[in-house]
């Protein structure tokens, strides 16, 4: 992947904690002509590798600049619909950073509103762009591992404790946005959660979701940020093998599949092989820097992203179902429509 390969057209919508991110990828493609934010000091803070880059405090201002073909927006959750809203109407091509929207039918309007716009949706489902996950998508593509079993997911951490959004809604959306991919773009039949919250009364510190889906697949998808130690760690188990993706680890060893791990006794009797999982590497790469060349191609090409608005809805989707049976103990989730076609999970 070649620096400077993009033309300058992109603007970045909040240059703040992970903004700041976005804004180092997209530089270093090319792409980056302005950095908008409403603090001062945040702008002011990016170094001479930005001179060439406007600082801006005006989100007006940008969204009227015929230079500006293409937006990046990494402000708080909450401002992601309005946002997007905004940018589509104003004719640009649009990545989010996860969630697309706290509601799935805004969500939804959004996927209407770049559809009538004609113009590139996409979400920073990032997870989606890490070349072990990819690999992983391979495999179940090919059918090395079989008939899907089930999936889990652990993302746990001491910390960055929020008190704007909960664990769930945090951590959840990249597994979330991985295991719907993993089977095949479907939404699960049945959602249910549990979690707590200890440090913040009415946001959960941790959350334990499980989804079933109509092939059979069940996964679960654990996340807390009040945990002593760091996991991150995805486990794919089929009928011919398992993959494990840790990526706490060093690359070389972040990716381990385990084939042929049962042996049948008397052809009935399923019998742990004993086998070691080998690591399987896989060229290098820095997944946001992929996840943002993504976008950029996609805008070039017209072209269809991966995390694209309708991925970004069926995520929601499921976080809204996590969230319901968390605080009411219901299983369901409302019916979200795509220009006349039902989406139901």
């Amino acid at each position: 992947m070649n620096d400077n390969s993009h033309s300058r057209q992109l603007a970045l919508i909040g240059a703040g904690y992970w903004g700041r991110n976005l804004a180092r990828n997209f530089n270093q493609l090319g792409a980056l002509h302005s950095i908008c934010d409403s603090n001062e000091q945040i702008l002011a803070s990016y170094g001479p590798e930005y001179s060439g880059v406007q600082k801006r405090l005006d989100l007006a201002e940008v969204l009227a600049d015929p230079q500006i073909t293409r937006v990046a927006i990494a402000a708080p959750a909450a401002l992601h619909y309005e946002l997007a809203k905004a940018a589509l109407e104003a004719g640009k091509d649009v990545f989010v950073e996860k969630p697309l929207a706290l509601e799935a039918q805004e969500g939804a309007e959004l996927v209407a509103l770049a559809q009538k716009q004609k113009r590139i949706l996409m979400v920073g489902h990032l997870l989606q762009y890490h070349p072990c996950i990819q690999k992983i998508r391979e495999k179940v593509a090919d059918g090395t591992l079989g008939q899907l079993f089930y999936i889990t997911s652990n993302r746990l951490n001491l910390g960055k404790i929020r008190r704007e959004e909960n664990a769930l809604w945090s951590f959840a959306p990249h597994d979330i946005s991985v295991i719907l991919a993993l089977v095949g773009a479907q939404v699960p039949e049945q959602v249910r959660c549990t979690g707590e919250a200890y440090l913040t009364r009415g946001t959960a510190d941790t959350t334990l979701t499980t989804l079933r889906f109509a092939n059979g697949v069940r996964a679960h998808i654990y996340v807390s940020w009040l945990n002593p130690f760091k996991e991150q760690k995805l486990t794919v188990v089929g009928s011919k093998a398992m993959a494990v993706f840790d990526d706490t680890k060093p690359w070389a060893e972040k990716l381990v599949f385990h084939q042929n791990y049962l042996t049948w006794q008397d052809g009935r009797i399923p019998m742990p092989a004993g086998s070691k999982g080998e690591p399987l590497v896989v060229p290098e790469g820095e997944p946001l820097l992929q996840e943002c060349a993504h976008f950029l191609d996609c805008c070039d090409t017209r072209s269809q992203p991966r995390t694209g608005g309708e991925e970004g809805v069926r995520v929601l989707q499921v976080l809204q179902a996590a969230h319901l049976h968390a605080h009411s103990g219901l299983i369901g989730i409302a019916v979200v429509h795509f220009n006349n076609t039902r989406v139901r999970m």
